[in-house]
């Protein structure tokens, strides 16, 4: 089986459909991809890309609401916070301060820091 995203005129996902290896050519990506592709017009018309249920190609699977952008091939995630930027070797978005490594922690856009989190498991 093989994934499909249909992005709108602003490149955002608006769906993602599983589409039969058939109609797909029977081959692998990036080959597939075309082939797909035509296959998801013809049915339901749009723009479609390939997306990678594994994150085997770009970058990773698209969701509703995420961006493909062309130039990376990549679909990215929609931006969690206004200061974040994106980085454009991995496709991920960045905390303008680096999350620290031990313990867990959420973001404060207000006071652009991260705020330790207390985890409490139940019955603990």
């Amino acid at each position: 089986m093989a994934h499909f995203a249909q992005i709108n005129s602003d490149n955002v996902v608006t769906q993602v459909i599983v589409v039969s290896n058939d109609d797909c050519g029977g081959g692998d990506y990036p080959e597939s991809d075309p082939i797909g592709a035509a296959f998801c017009t013809n049915l339901l018309g749009g723009t479609w890309k390939q997306t990678s249920y594994n994150n085997n190609f770009r970058v990773r699977y698209a969701g509703i609401g995420y961006a493909f952008d062309e130039e990376l091939d990549a679909f990215i995630a929609p931006k969690p916070y206004p200061s974040w930027t994106l980085n454009e070797e991995t496709a991920d978005w960045e905390a303008p301060v680096a999350r620290p490594e031990e313990g867990a922690w959420a973001w404060n856009e207000a006071d652009q820091k991260w705020d330790e989190v207390e985890i409490v498991l139940p019955g603990a």
